[in-house]
């Protein structure tokens, strides 16, 4: 498996090492858990946003008749969120 040396002052691995400690795992899992977990939530976040395009632009004309002041004004046909 590839690996990776990542540089840390004194005071990061000093926290590190602390924290890692504390829960009762390595340090090596510590960081590769926190790596993973952004990862993870990255992966998330840009799911979550593509879904929300999505539902905006399916559903813009409901938007604009229920808030019809605060329409955007039809610019050269294109609906509010078409990318």
């Amino acid at each position: 498996m590839p690996a990776l040396n990542i540089d840390f002052s004194d005071e990061e691995l000093s926290q590190l090492r602390e924290a890692a400690q504390e829960r009762g795992v390595t340090l090596k899992a510590l960081v590769r858990e926190a790596v993973t977990d952004d990862l993870a939530r990255r992966q998330a976040m840009a799911e979550a946003s593509r879904i929300f395009r999505s539902f905006v632009v399916d559903n813009a004309d409901a938007f604009d008749a229920a808030f019809p002041e605060d329409a955007p004004a039809a610019a050269a046909g294109r609906r509010r969120g078409a990318a």
